[in-house]
């Protein structure tokens, strides 16, 4: 992921032998960032592994464990069996046996229990990684262009779409380019379950002209985001998991000190997070 991110940036200085150190500075801070939140990822994704193997071992040791029960209980059996006409003796034998299979039982049902966490376990590493590649494969045209960013963390996962992809300066209407990309997007989405799909618009710290028709920051970021939500819903994404969010320029990514750290900072975010039970709404 981190070299399709850097890819227009490394043919950008091929192409011209130098640049400014700016934008070198924002390049490699971008860079760096984005290299961080790939360690962390993986860091993550090595967790989520060590507890699938975690499980599997416990698994394994339950496994051997009613084998050995399973053992006892045959031998139990046949001693009870050679010993029927010693009273005494079997009906000790006869509550040993029972007692053997309540600890058989009880080991069943752990195991059981066990199987269901790491079969659980492994299907939210796999159903992870397969929303993340299916969105990766659709938008890989965008992402190898640096229009469209995305990462996955702790469940997380974001697509950002710097703001000329999707609007003129100044306008929350979408445009036929950023309406091509949401349709991918938007496709990817429709299969999505369990998760909250946030829209989150954010701008530079420019300000807005306090008559023209959106009088701050907080109106155009919160206009821009709405519009991506009505486009995915018009798209087909079920619009009881959207929601629409303005953060105007109170989250930037990048010091808002040149032209090229502002435009780092208008970008709309679509975060899919995981969802929350329909009676916790």
């Amino acid at each position: 992921m981190r070299k399709r991110l850097l890819a227009p940036l490394c043919a950008f200085v091929i192409a011209t032998g130098c640049v400014p150190q700016g934008k070198y500075d924002a390049a490699m801070q971008r860079a760096q960032t984005l290299d961080e939140q790939l360690q962390e990822e993986k860091g993550a994704r090595a967790a989520a592994d060590a507890k699938v193997r975690q499980l599997e071992e416990q698994v394994k040791g339950l496994e051997e464990k009613v084998s050995g029960l399973e053992q006892d209980k045959e031998a139990l059996s046949t001693r009870l069996n050679t010993a029927e006409t010693r009273l005494t003796a079997g009906a000790a034998e006869r509550r040993a046996l029972e007692q053997k299979n309540a600890e058989l039982n009880a080991l069943n049902e752990e195991l059981a229990s066990s199987r269901r966490k790491l079969a659980e376990a492994k299907e939210a590493l796999e159903k992870r990684s397969a929303e993340y590649e299916s969105l990766a494969k659709s938008l890989e045209k965008e992402i190898s262009e640096g229009k469209i960013e995305l990462s996955e963390l702790r469940g997380r996962m974001t697509v950002n779409l710097k703001d000329k992809i999707l609007f003129a300066s100044g306008s929350a209407r979408v445009g036929k380019e950023g309406l091509d990309a949401l349709a991918k997007i938007a496709e990817a989405l429709k299969g999505v379950q369990g998760k909250i799909i946030r829209v989150e618009g954010h701008t530079d710290d420019v300000p807005t002209d306090p008559k023209g028709q959106f009088p701050s920051n907080w109106e155009l970021s919160l206009a821009r985001s709405m519009a991506v939500v009505r486009t995915l819903q018009d798209a087909g994404v079920d619009p009881t998991v959207l929601s629409a969010a303005g953060y105007g320029p109170y989250q930037p990514i990048a010091p808002n000190d040149s032209p090229e750290n502002r435009s780092l900072n208008r970008r709309i975010e679509i975060v899919l997070a995981p969802g929350v039970a329909a009676g916790g709404r």
